[in-house]
């Protein structure tokens, strides 16, 4: 049985959660998640306190099981809470602006880049420079942010590009002028 599964998962005021076979609902002030488990996988709501169960013994869900356990928990958290991932431009006249549910940058292309966000993610620009994204949906903030970045990611001479809030940039060495190659 997996150590992280046996935990038990401590409902938050607001929270309420759903199981029905394969899918478990969560739903809070943020919103409402759902999610398809496996079969050998149910859930089972004891007051304050979620269980996560295991019914086979099989590796492979047993793997699953600590999995299950960590999704519903993100879910919980992120009903309650949200989640938040920050961004930053780096570059010379690179900027952001929100307007809708659409992210328009200017990235050193010969156009704007319009970037429109997922249904349950939200983004607000400071300083022009950095990009806040919040949802209630980890995984679905995870994959924006990446997708994001893919946009222009850092180029490793001058660093430029959009990296996430924090990231190291290892900068490679550019050429050095008068070395090699004369007669």
């Amino acid at each position: 049985m997996s150590r992280v599964g046996k935990k038990p998962i401590k409902i938050v005021s607001g929270v309420k959660i759903k199981f029905a076979a394969p899918v478990v609902e969560v739903s809070g002030k943020l919103g409402t998640l759902k999610r398809s488990l496996p079969s050998s996988i149910s859930v089972e709501v004891k007051g304050e306190e979620v269980h996560v169960m295991n019914s086979s013994s099989a590796p492979e869900t047993k793997a699953l099981h600590g999995l299950s356990r960590t999704l519903i928990n993100n879910m919980v958290h992120g009903v309650a809470e949200g989640y938040t991932k920050d961004l930053e431009l780096q570059g010379v006249g690179y900027r952001a602006q929100v307007q809708g549910a659409k992210l328009n940058m200017s990235l050193g292309f010969s156009h704007p880049v319009e970037f429109p966000l997922p249904q349950g993610i939200t983004a607000t620009v400071d300083a022009n420079t950095k990009i806040c994204l919040k949802g209630a949906d980890k995984e679905l903030l995870g994959r924006t942010a990446s997708t994001l970045r893919k946009i222009k990611p850092p180029e490793p001479y001058k660093g430029k590009g959009i990296r996430y809030a924090g990231e190291v940039i290892t900068l490679k060495q550019g050429k050095t002028a008068g070395a090699g190659g004369g007669k």
